[in-house]
């Protein structure tokens, strides 16, 4: 059983998370969406296993690797809310180099 004070830190940490992988996806989604199929496959499989790999690592040190479906949906809320701010810095990126 978790405390309030490491529920309310997971939940703030799921959230980041899913903001950080956010911007991690829109600065490689050039790779991730490559027209070369070798490419695609392997940067997508990179960026799946360390993204994972990671998340867990840090909740490990947070609340003992307690997994709730709380925690998830706090991932996708912070990605969501990540990636619409993140996209407008890619389309302007896109916009210069053109």
């Amino acid at each position: 059983m978790m405390t309030l004070e490491v529920q309310i830190q997971s939940l703030i940490y799921s959230l980041v998370f899913g903001m950080f992988i956010s911007m991690i996806f829109n600065f490689f989604y050039k790779y991730l969406f490559n027209k070369r199929k070798i490419i695609k496959i392997l940067s997508t499989e990179l960026f799946i296993i360390s993204s994972v790999l990671l998340y867990f690592l840090l909740l490990v040190k947070i609340n003992n690797g307690i997994i709730s479906y709380y925690l998830f949906i706090s991932i996708i809320l912070g990605f969501v809310i990540g990636n619409k701010k993140t996209k407008i810095l890619r389309f302007k990126k896109a916009k210069a180099t053109n």
